[in-house]
């Protein structure tokens, strides 16, 4: 059976709609004649494609992959309602009773060793250390955590400094309760911040504003001070400056590579299997954050402390960071991205990524037409 004339014409392509507006009009003339350049040309193709290949590798690095659905039929549905009433009904009532306890015993501890020891430095920090270390254990028990750690305890000494990958506030949480270190970290508002400013404090812990530029200088004053000091608590960084979602690894910072001091690499990697510890703070509170891993089954992960590394003869910091990088990455399979993490508090404005991306269409254009 022939197709009408008609619907021939719907079918056939309408070249017009494929070139920019430009090309067919100008204030000259209402139309104007298609040249063979304005057919091919694929710049505005070419800059859609750049930018989108680039805005979306570097955004699937703070994304969090929700798990396929598992209660689709008849048979799996009941399970995971059962699932449900025993993570809330059950275990979430005890864990909240756990961390009630841990804080009833830590506060009432802390500030009696703090206020009643202020003459007797040494022993007051080593008690404040040990209190640290137990909150931090009650919290990992509140998750019902299986943390397995591999390899030596990290001990003080001085000129050295661990640098671990970043996930989420809790990577903290669960080394320190094996190490008491003092760690450099954003400052945070709300109940975080208040136990910033008073309880970790006293580990000689570290905080920053991003957002300050005057604090760049004062922070990096305080690391070198404070890995100089002989009794001193371990200073931990996270490089990364961001939580990133335990696939990737985004580059590292290099303030902590040119202290001239030894590098102690750690690798943490999380298990998927019973939650995603990822902490994507700018969707999810971090109080939200520890309500949803207290309401799952367990928190799993793997801490891997590597061989300390120094700056070879004729390495820069940012070779020395990029090295230490490859080394985490390796251990805990995360995938190397060249993307700087700050970005993502940062992003370019679409102006200047347009530009970035017509420059790009441009360059590849030029290279065609060479070839």
């Amino acid at each position: 059976m022939k197709s009408s004339s008609s619907e021939l014409e719907l079918d056939r392509p309408n070249l017009e709609d494929y070139l920019p507006t430009d090309t067919l009009t100008s204030p000259t003339s209402p139309t104007r004649l298609l040249h063979l350049r304005d057919l091919l040309d694929i710049s505005p193709t070419l800059t859609e494609a750049a930018g989108a290949i680039i805005d979306d590798s570097f955004t699937r690095c703070f994304k969090s992959n929700p798990p396929e659905p598992w209660n689709w039929n008849i048979y799996l549905f009941p399970m995971w309602c059962l699932g449900v009433v025993i993570r809330y009904g059950i275990l979430f009532p005890i864990r909240v009773l756990v961390l009630t306890i841990g804080w009833i015993i830590f506060l009432s501890s802390y500030f009696s060793v703090h206020f009643l020891l202020k003459g007797q430095e040494k022993l007051r920090k080593n008690l404040e250390r040990g209190l640290v270390e137990l909150i931090c254990s009650f919290f990992v028990a509140s998750w019902t955590g299986v943390v397995k750690y591999h390899g030596p305890r990290p001990s003080i000494r001085p000129k050295q400094v661990f640098v671990a990958n970043h996930t989420s506030m809790i990577d903290f949480i669960i080394l320190e309760q094996m190490t008491a270190f003092a760690v450099i970290m954003q400052k945070h508002p709300g109940w975080v911040g208040l136990l910033q400013s008073t309880i970790l404090e006293s580990l000689g812990c570290i905080w920053f504003n991003r957002t300050e530029a005057k604090d760049r200088e004062i922070v990096a004053r305080k690391l070198r001070e404070h890995v100089e000091g002989a009794d001193n608590n371990p200073l931990l960084i996270f490089p990364e400056g961001t939580c990133v979602n335990n696939h990737y690894s985004v580059m590292f910072k290099k303030g902590a590579f040119e202290l001239g001091s030894t590098v102690c690499p750690i690798a943490i990697k999380y298990n998927k299997i019973f939650v995603d510890a990822f902490w994507n703070s700018r969707k999810q509170s971090f109080t939200k954050h520890l309500l949803q891993l207290m309401t799952s089954w367990a928190v799993v992960c793997d801490v891997w402390y590597l061989e300390p590394q120094n700056l070879k003869p004729g390495e820069t910091p940012i070779e020395f960071a990029e090295r230490v990088r490859n080394i985490i990455s390796t251990r805990a399979g995360l995938k190397m991205v060249p993307w700087d993490g700050y970005l993502k508090y940062s992003r370019p404005s679409p102006k200047h990524r347009e530009q970035k991306q017509k420059s790009f269409a441009e360059s590849v254009l030029r290279r065609l037409e060479e070839n």
